[in-house]
């Protein structure tokens, strides 16, 4: 899961629970706003963790020795 995906999710639930009033029968969209929430939290956190090792890995500078040229004397 991205970290777009879980924005999404905690505002998808967000609206779910905090605006929507509608009833349904067997369904409870508060409870499903709130499930979306937990779940976009979790998703973000796990997003960001795996981009800030992405990133250190990224940063590690590779050191090649150089060697000078030698050339073939005429």
């Amino acid at each position: 899961m991205y970290i777009g995906t879980a924005i999404f999710l905690i505002a998808l639930g967000a609206i779910l629970k905090f605006a929507v009033t509608a009833t349904v029968g067997g369904f409870n969209v508060q409870t499903a706003g709130v499930i979306l929430i937990v779940a976009g939290i979790v998703g973000l956190l796990v997003s960001i963790f795996l981009e800030m090792g992405a990133r250190d890995r990224r940063r590690r500078d590779v050191v090649v020795e150089e060697r000078p040229v030698e050339r073939e004397r005429l």
